[in-house]
């Protein structure tokens, strides 16, 4: 082939967009808030309480158990569904207060590393709890229905969910 009849070769993107990405490229500057800036930003935030995930946990565990109870006609459906309800919103509630009112929680208010392994300690403590209130819910519901205690445990499971796509929302 000649020079005159070679194919035209295309520059390559890969190093362009790499050099994008290279120091001193054109990054935003950024800007810190000032504490005026700060307290308007904070101030336009909702507040965010666990208890109100618990209190809507039980409440959605509470009404579907009736109403399947009522629609069903048969009382160990409506329990097995209310216990799987509760495997999840009893490790919830000992968690908010692990996380909001305990002693550990107060002495560690203000370090970042801190509540982070604090928050993490109590995941543990309400995973373990779950695991354990579903391994004795056979001895504790008499004619456990499975399915039922699953779509309890399922649905109880979606309001956090729920509470993320109406926090998005605001």
């Amino acid at each position: 082939m000649d020079a005159d009849n070679a194919p035209a070769v295309m520059p390559s993107t890969a190093t362009t967009a790499a050099d994008a990405w290279k120091d001193g490229a054109q990054e935003p500057e950024f800007k810190p808030l000032t504490p005026e800036e700060a307290a308007t930003w904070r101030a336009s935030q909702p507040e965010l309480s666990p208890w109100r995930v618990v209190k809507v946990q039980w409440l959605v565990g509470l009404s579907l158990a009736a109403l399947v109870g009522l629609v069903t006609r048969q009382a160990p459906i409506a329990w097995s569904l209310l216990y799987g309800a509760a495997a999840v919103a009893v490790p919830t509630a000992l968690m908010a207060w692990g996380l909001t009112s305990s002693a550990l929680a107060r002495s560690l208010a203000g370090r970042v590393e801190t509540v982070f392994m604090n928050f993490v300690l109590w995941e543990g403590v309400k995973i373990l709890l779950t695991v354990i209130l579903l391994w004795i819910a056979p001895r504790v519901v008499p004619n456990l229905n499975w399915l039922a205690l699953v779509a309890g445990l399922v649905v109880v499971l979606k309001v956090y969910w729920f509470g993320f796509l109406i926090q998005a929302r605001r």
